[in-house]
């Protein structure tokens, strides 16, 4: 492969390529030798033998008597026989059998006599309860061959052999540069323009994992001659590099340029989605990686890349990732040109495996914690709809899934607080939410996608939240509302109110930068409302097709200083230090399909809402009214009753 400026080479002929271009250059593993008590985990590097037998000598496999089986013959229940002292040696398990002895009674079998002797009540066989010469281990026999990993049972098959050192692949040293004059080192309070450089940590965990040694270097300036000599120093005391950021072509992007004047760049730009921009390089024989700012781009770089290079060097072959079938709650649209990966929280719902897509953007690295599974959507293919069946690679276990309880509606931190509970109270059981608004969670319910959706609808008409709609949707029940929280909602800004907004109307004067909800949230159809009943327009309200998925994002935009106001809960504001202007008291509540409702896993929901644990965390929250949490609210009774 020669020299290509951003390309858009497919991901497996990249890696097959890259792989290939590698060994042309003589890239391999070295070996080390190890105490072999320090070995478990490692990779020997050639086959290893014992150099003697285990066990060494005849030995009593018995706690009993060491005998001549010939002087044994002919005893039986009814004709016993009595050995004197002379004819027997008392053994434990372990000790030498004696030249002249050629069997074991174990000690339960003898009955001794006041002369000393013993009697026997049945005969011995030759060699009975005796460990014979090189039994486990005989020498020159192969312990272990190349290439295999450690065990705990083969450290004691290699010392039992004889072997105290054993040749393993030596641990690759990964060296990690990351670049960039805005980034800086973990720190408490980052200034408004630096990032705190944590790819670094994620990188150095990662290799970690894969058996390889990480070393980071310093923060290195978006300086082409600071790059190449950092890349070049890399190159000489590790074995592999990551060269972080600079890998695009921006006009501080020196990345391609700096491996490519010390060594080759094989291709830059690969049909991925996130982490297009990566670079595959090698200085002399050393793989070097050029890899995305982004983290998720990244991540998603070195697993698909680097992980094999790794893998080569201990010569084994690449880890099964485990798949499921899986149901998507919502489409999925990709572009035509690359192959994407999305993470997805997972959880059984009844005995479906539900998949929702989490944010996509390649810098939002919590999307990558809390994913349970990547869906991988093929170059050529626009994507999924909603419903479709589809692979999903697992990044948590299937029984996970099944002991998750999938929520899917509108945010509340207090979901975040109840999963916790529910966690504390069973190590067992794990809660997965999305957040797509009241109306995506009553959806999701009625396609049986969760066993709860969280819903705070208002009935401008009627006052009432949620009953009308769930009328309107389960007009034949199937779903029981559950009474949660009340909760206050208002108008958030910024500490100390500096540009003195007073009421809902305010947003639509002249300067002020509003942040909204995403449409179908029930905090949105409440700011449509308040937007009618105060005769505003929402065209003219600034931002106000800006959309925000949680009330803390929410809350983030506005003390980050990029929005004046946004309708938001109490506790997001309090969060972040916001002031708060109080409209109402909403009904926050949970719908639970009849189906969910029974099982294991809502009720220990039920139960948590229930607890005193819950209650004390909303009121340190703040801003949430407690009336009988977990209580069935009826909604298909007439309203006046």
């Amino acid at each position: 492969m020669g020299f290509e400026f951003l390309t858009n080479t497919p991901l497996e002929e990249a890696r097959r390529s890259y792989l290939q271009a590698l060994e042309a250059l003589g890239f391999a593993s070295e070996p080390e030798t190890v105490p072999v008590q320090e070995a478990c985990g490692r990779i020997t590097a050639q086959a290893v033998y014992a150099h003697g037998c285990a066990p060494h000598y005849a030995a009593s496999a018995m706690d009993g008597i060491a005998v001549r089986a010939a002087d044994t013959f002919g005893a039986t229940d009814t004709t016993p026989v009595v050995l004197t002292p002379d004819r027997f040696t008392v053994v434990d398990t372990g000790d030498q059998i004696p030249e002249d002895c050629d069997a074991v009674v174990m000690v339960e079998e003898i009955v001794p006599q006041a002369d000393g002797s013993v009697m026997i009540h049945g005969a011995a066989a030759p060699w009975q309860h005796i460990r014979q010469i090189g039994e486990d281990v005989c020498a020159g026999e192969m312990i272990l061959p190349g290439y295999t990993t450690v065990s705990p049972a083969a450290i004691g098959a290699m010392i039992a052999g004889g072997v105290l050192q054993v040749p393993v692949i030596r641990r690759p040293v990964v060296g990690i540069i990351p670049t960039g004059d805005e980034i800086v080192s973990p720190c408490a309070d980052p200034e408004p323009g630096q990032i705190l450089e944590f790819n670094g940590a994620i990188f150095s965990a990662m290799v970690r994992e894969w058996g390889a040694e990480p070393r980071l270097y310093p923060i290195v300036p978006d300086k082409f001659d600071l790059i190449e000599a950092a890349l070049g120093k890399a190159a000489e005391e590790c074995d592999m590099v990551l060269l972080n950021a600079g890998s695009s072509a921006g006009r501080e992007d020196y990345s391609a340029a700096a491996i490519g004047a010390l060594g080759q760049v094989f291709c830059h730009g690969l049909a991925m989605k996130p982490g297009k921009p990566a670079i595959l390089g090698a200085i002399g024989k050393k793989p070097v990686l050029g890899v995305p700012g982004y983290p998720v781009s990244g991540i998603l770089v070195i697993e698909e890349l680097l992980r094999p290079v790794v893998d080569r060097w201990f010569h084994r072959c690449p880890a099964l990732r485990p798949t499921a079938l899986a149901t998507l709650t919502r489409p999925v649209v990709s572009g035509l040109k690359y192959e994407e990966f999305v993470r997805v929280r997972m959880g059984y719902v009844g005995d479906k495996l539900m998949a929702s897509p989490l944010n996509r953007g390649a810098g939002v690295v919590s999307s990558f914690m809390k994913a349970d599974g990547i869906l991988r959507i093929p170059q050529g293919r626009e994507g999924y709809e909603a419903g479709d069946q589809v692979q999903i690679r697992l990044l948590s276990p299937l029984e996970k899934l099944k002991n998750t309880l999938v929520v899917i509606g509108s945010h509340d931190p207090l979901l975040d607080e109840v999963g916790n509970l529910l966690h504390m109270a069973d190590p067992g059981l794990y809660m997965s939410s999305s957040h797509v608004g009241s109306m995506g969670g009553i959806m999701a319910v009625r396609r049986g996608e969760a066993h709860a959706a969280g819903c705070h609808l208002l009935d401008t008409e009627t006052g009432r939240y949620n009953v009308s709609f769930l009328r309107k949707y389960f007009p034949n029940g199937g779903v029981k509302l559950i009474r949660c929280v009340g909760r206050n909602q208002g108008l958030m800004v910024a500490a100390g109110n500096p540009l003195g907004i007073r009421s809902f109307s305010d947003i639509a004067r002249s300067g002020i930068r509003y942040v909204n909800r995403q449409k179908g949230s029930g905090t949105r159809i409440l700011a449509d409302y308040l937007c009618k009943e105060n005769g505003l327009v929402q065209d003219s309200i600034y931002g106000y097709d800006r959309e925000e998925l949680t009330h803390t994002s929410v809350a983030a935009q506005i003390a980050g200083g990029s929005a004046d106001a946004g309708m938001g809960i109490y506790s997001a504001a309090k969060l972040y230090g916001l002031d708060f202007l109080p409209i109402c008291i909403e009904e926050y509540d949970l719908l639970i399909p009849d189906g969910a409702y029974d099982t294991p896993l809502v009720q220990r929901l039920l139960a948590v809402l229930k607890s005193d644990a819950f209650r004390d965390k909303l009121m340190d929250m703040g801003g949430y009214t407690l009336d009988r949490p977990g209580q069935i609210i009826p909604y298909l009774e007439d309203e006046d009753r």
